[in-house]
């Protein structure tokens, strides 16, 4: 034990009412900040309020009305609390702007429990006329975005005012660290129609600026340093209930111009002939899987502004993409010639410009059921590589260059390596096109189990020197030349046998490969032959059909089989409903 003096303890006591006194003090001022706080913030509850309400109004040139339930305010903290916030358009003050041809094609609707802004300077903001706060925070909120068709005036001046010549009157600056939207439900519409639903989405703008410099700050896009979002763990059921839609990530920067999607797969809900057998008619099964698609240079302000898609690159890779058709049911009764690539794009429901699609390791995998054998035979294009240039839909755009033209690299079953160079023509109204392509020799039997599966014919030897083929069409037909030059080419016709057994037909084969077919070309002392060959499409056929079959009518041609009849479309039995 410590013995202390009296002349100690009289010091230790002296001291200890000092810190009593400092203490009283300390617990006095803040007693009376609480109070002074609580006075200040019901006194400055209805400026507040006045003042938001009266700032989104001005923003947005009186096109959006904020309101909210109740407004909680810590001047000790400087937070800010709005409770039960609503965003909403004032759609008289839209009317006027699309009269005036001025109103933007996206409308925002947004509701939310509460909003929350921390660490604003509140004294600042009312003596010198400065908003400045660390981050505003939207929780969970409901955020429908609305697109609509509106006129646009042709203007090449800017008349507008900007942001900050707007609040200039009553504010000198707006600073904002952060605005953040943190697992929002987000629904988007076309007017009325309602096209897509996500949940989870998040947001987050940085660095938000408004004064007299900034304002033409080219580095910023709407007054922010970056505005990014991101959505994980995407998953819906389509409408028809027949297939499922996952995405792993979304994620993109309107400053940097980006998006990308990670694991975008559509996944079919029944195996393949389970999904055909659902419809009436031939109907295609997708079973589609992109690990990666990549957008650069995109104009999201022109996308809200407009309503319009303005790209540099669209890049898409690796991919599957896996395709089945039930041939045991009848065809269906639309045209499918309102699928072809350029006439599709034409249906795009907003204009449309992308200067260059890249296509990287995509594999393709084509399967028909046929009922007669029973089998399905598969045709695939492995590691699909090449780019397509100018896709629009934009009438400006297409003025000055009316053509789209696409160079891809693919190999047949994984072997024959094939080129082919296409060349739309956006703007004809039979959809005109041409494409000239190249195939790399390749042993003939890798085609086996297709021929035998969908022809019932077996190669039994050949071997490919070159494909070439030079053709122009549309949707009704085709013409063009075809070159193939070939070795040693013996077939084998089948039939089924008591066991199940594909046979060969004996005598049918022999009078094919003795009279038929010709096993060389060019032949012995003679000129290779080529086929000058004319094709009309049916109804049913799709684009790709038309083009492989212009090209095997020319190699059935100089084979010495003889060009296939076509066959009249046969009656449709699909009800308008199951027009796709």
């Amino acid at each position: 034990m410590f013995n202390l003096t009296d002349k100690q303890f009289m010091a230790l006591q002296k001291k200890g009412r000092v810190w009593v006194w400092i203490g009283s003090i300390i617990g006095i001022l803040i007693l009376s900040l609480s109070i002074a706080a609580l006075y200040l913030s019901s006194q400055w509850k209805p400026l507040l309020t006045e003042k938001i309400k009266e700032g989104v109004y001005t923003a947005s040139n009186g096109l959006y009305l904020i309101d909210f339930k109740n407004i909680h305010l810590n001047l000790v903290t400087g937070s800010v609390v709005l409770d039960s916030l609503k965003l909403t358009p004032d759609t008289n003050a839209f009317k006027l702007l699309v009269a005036r041809k001025k109103a933007p094609s996206h409308l925002f609707r947004i509701k939310a429990s509460y909003l929350k802004l921390s660490r604003i300077k509140i004294l600042a903001a009312y003596f010198d006329k400065k908003i400045n706060l660390n981050s505003i925070v939207l929780t969970k909120p409901s955020i429908d975005m609305v697109f609509y068709r509106v006129p646009k005036r042709i203007d090449t001046l800017k008349d507008e005012q900007t942001l900050y010549q707007q609040i200039s009157k009553s504010l000198r600056s707006i600073r904002i660290g952060t605005i953040k939207v943190v697992d929002a439900d987000f629904d988007y519409y076309n007017g009325l129609k309602k096209l897509n639903a996500v949940k989870h989405l998040n947001i987050n703008v940085k660095d938000i600026l408004v004064d007299s410099l900034s304002q033409y700050d080219s580095t910023r896009v709407l007054h922010s340093k970056n505005i990014g979002f991101n959505l994980n763990g995407y998953r819906s059921l389509t409408k028809d209930k027949m297939y499922t839609v996952k995405i792993d990530s979304v994620s993109g920067s309107i400053n940097s111009r980006t998006l990308k999607i990670r694991g975008l797969k559509m996944i079919p809900m029944y195996n393949d002939l389970t999904f055909s057998r659902k419809s009436t008619v031939q109907k295609d099964r997708y079973d589609l899987s992109f690990a990666t698609i990549d957008l650069t240079g995109v104009d999201f302000i022109k996308l809200n502004t407009e309503g319009s898609l303005k790209a540099s690159h669209l890049e898409i890779g690796p991919a599957k993409v896996a395709v089945f058709l039930n041939r045991e049911l009848p065809p269906p009764d639309f045209n499918k010639g309102r699928n072809f690539p350029h006439i599709a794009l034409k249906r795009l429901p907003i204009e449309t410009i992308l200067d260059t699609l890249s296509l990287s390791k995509v594999d393709i995998a084509y399967t028909e059921y046929n009922p007669k054998t029973k089998e399905r035979g598969t045709l695939k294009l492995d590691n699909l590589t090449g780019s397509i240039l100018n896709l629009t839909n934009d009438s400006l755009r297409l003025s000055k260059n009316n053509h789209a033209k696409a160079d891809l690299t693919a190999y047949i079953l994984g072997v024959a390596k094939m080129n082919v160079k296409i060349d739309f023509n956006l703007t004809d109204a039979a959809a005109s096109f041409s494409y000239i392509g190249h195939v790399s020799p390749f042993n003939l039997k890798v085609l086996n189990p297709l021929s035998k599966s969908l022809g019932e014919v077996e190669i039994e030897s050949g071997k490919v020197k070159s494909v070439d083929f030079n053709i122009y069409a549309n949707q009704n037909s085709s013409k063009g030349r075809v070159s193939f030059k070939y070795t040693d080419l013996k077939v084998k016709l089948l039939e089924e046998g008591e066991d199940g057994k594909k046979e060969k037909k004996k005598l049918l084969s022999f009078l094919a490969n003795t009279i038929l077919i010709k096993d060389d070309n060019p032949s012995k002392g003679e000129a290779a032959r080529v086929a000058n060959i004319t094709w009309s499409r049916v109804p049913q056929a799709s684009f790709f059909n038309l083009m492989w079959k212009s090209v095997f009518v020319g190699i059935r041609e100089i084979v010495g089989i003889g060009v296939v009849p076509i066959k009249a479309m046969e009656k449709p039995k699909a009800s308008k409903k199951e027009e796709r």
